[in-house]
């Protein structure tokens, strides 16, 4: 063996052992390795590789690792050494339902051909974990969306609760106040809900009903339940005041306007501005003051007298009456136009003889309240009592009520209330009348027929205008007169509403 050959043979031994070793280290490497010739035919597959996928050598690649050969190229090596793709990037794809991440490296063979050298590791595992780590993110951010939808609708259910809790208290706060208004009957139960039910909007309030019903009380508590109860609040009694007064008292004055205006002032609507005002006894103005009141009503200005500018105000009108408003105004004594603008709501009083059976805790109110300012120890109404009071027409309803109790307390010499405490008005078994015509008929031969139907008349005229409080208005449509002629009678017999008035 001449020395060529044998360094052939050296040579051929080095790169058996190169080979082996090369062999050795790659299939001991924990790495898929693939080596892929020109051809695409698979030349070698490590242990690694073929776990996974199987014995694949001899064999196309593109028939059995076809996911990764259109995603890197690998079918190709000649496409894909000449493509520029950096070596040894790591890229990710999925070759029979295996997640692997790749990366290649071109090379020549030790017999000069071209190879590709496919390097895999399964990430299968890997990838398992990002999806449900990845699940688990979806999970905690849908966790996290319903935690924050349940809690926006605690607060918002928090949010009602304290609405009804509010709504609940003013309720509450409108019963307790509502408790001056004695009674449980059925008629002061719809009184009740019909206080709390207009007393929060700005609507004009009729209260109609009998003297002594409570009209003033409720007017007080429908402005307490009212968005103005920190406002201005003002009562007139438009019975009580001369109709020429009672217009510049409500409306205001300008300078020179009559004799004794000194200087411009300002009437109850502009100084209540804002707020509420009270108009008791609102059936007995006269024409000229129901045009001015229904000026107010409709446009919301007032002029003052002596004046021409009109000056806006917001005030709440509650009024009052014991008059039939619709009878006066069939009698054209009242405005139709003021009675439909004052009757947007209105409350009717109840009559103390139509729910009698609240006249015991009124009465025991009225026990309490007069015991305690009279420092007298009564405590105890008798049946007899009781009966007695239920038996009582009432008239007065519950002012003549309190007045009998207030003076039965007052004479009552022990703890309980006899009957000669209880001392009414008037008897139900005399008349008042008939006991003045007797004393009439004594005055026979003593006067003349003028002059004794003339006291007559006096008399007549003095007891309507007891019995109605002072209400000329009202003295003169029960006397069916004319109220100008009946202050002309009243001129005549020298008789004062006011001084009438119980």
């Amino acid at each position: 063996m001449n020395a060529l050959d044998l360094e052939l043979r050296k040579t051929k031994e080095e790169i058996d052992r190169l080979v082996r070793n090369w062999r050795a280290l790659l299939d001991v490497m924990p790495e898929m390795v693939v080596l892929i010739r020109e051809d695409c035919v698979i030349e070698y597959m490590n242990p690694s590789a073929v776990t996974v996928f199987g014995d694949l050598c001899r064999l196309d690649c593109r028939q059995h690792l076809c996911n990764a050969g259109d995603r890197c190229g690998t079918c190709c090596p000649i496409k894909l050494s000449a493509s520029g793709k950096r070596k040894n990037a790591i890229e990710e794809t999925r070759i029979s339902n295996v997640d692997v991440e790749y990366s290649f490296a071109p090379f020549h063979g030790y017999l000069g051909d071209r190879l590709v050298m496919l390097v895999m590791r399964d990430v299968t595992e890997r990838k398992l974990h990002e999806l449900e780590l990845a699940s688990f993110h979806n999970n905690i951010e849908e966790i996290l969306q319903q935690k924050i939808g349940e809690l926006k609708e605690s607060e918002k259910t928090q949010q009602n609760l304290f609405r009804e809790i509010n709504v609940l208290k003013r309720k509450l706060q409108h019963k307790d106040q509502a408790d001056e208004m004695i009674g449980t009957s059925r008629k002061m139960r719809e009184l009740r809900e019909m206080i709390d039910q207009v007393a929060g909007s700005d609507a004009t309030i009729l209260i109609t009903g009998e003297s002594g019903t409570g009209k003033e009380l409720v007017a007080n508590l429908i402005r307490k339940f009212s968005p103005r109860v920190d406002k201005p609040f003002l009562k007139v009694n438009c019975n009580s005041i001369n109709d020429n007064l009672l217009e510049s008292d409500l409306f205001g004055y300008e300078k020179g306007a009559f004799t004794g205006a000194g200087g411009r002032k300002k009437g109850k609507f502009e100084i209540v501005d804002g707020g509420t005002i009270f108009l008791d006894e609102i059936g007995d103005i006269s024409p000229k003051m129901q045009s001015s009141l229904l000026r107010v009503l409709q446009n919301g200005e007032v002029i003052r007298v002596g004046g021409n500018t009109p000056v806006n105000v917001d005030v709440r009108v509650i009024a009052a009456t014991n008059v039939d408003l619709v009878k006066a105004v069939h009698e054209s004594v009242f405005r139709l136009d003021l009675y439909y603008r004052l009757n947007i709501i209105n409350i009717v009083m109840p009559a103390l003889r139509e729910r009698k059976e609240d006249i015991v805790d009124l009465a025991t109110y009225f026990v309490k309240r007069y015991r305690e300012a009279f420092k007298k120890d009564v405590d105890f109404l008798p049946d007899s009592i009781i009966s007695r009071l239920l038996m009582h027409d009432w008239p007065g309803n519950v002012r003549e009520l309190e007045n009998v109790i207030q003076r039965a307390v007052l004479m009552c010499k022990n703890s309980v209330i006899t009957e000669q405490d209880l001392i009414f008005s008037t008897k139900p078994s005399s008349s008042p009348t008939s006991d003045y015509l007797d004393e009439v008929c004594r005055q026979f031969g003593k006067k003349s027929l003028k002059d004794i139907i003339a006291d007559f008349e006096k008399e007549l005229i003095v007891s309507c205008l007891q019995k109605n409080e002072g209400n000329v208005q009202v003295a003169a449509n029960e006397l069916q007169v004319g109220k100008t002629g009946l202050y002309d009678k009243m001129k005549r017999f020298g008789i004062a509403a006011k001084a009438v008035k119980p």
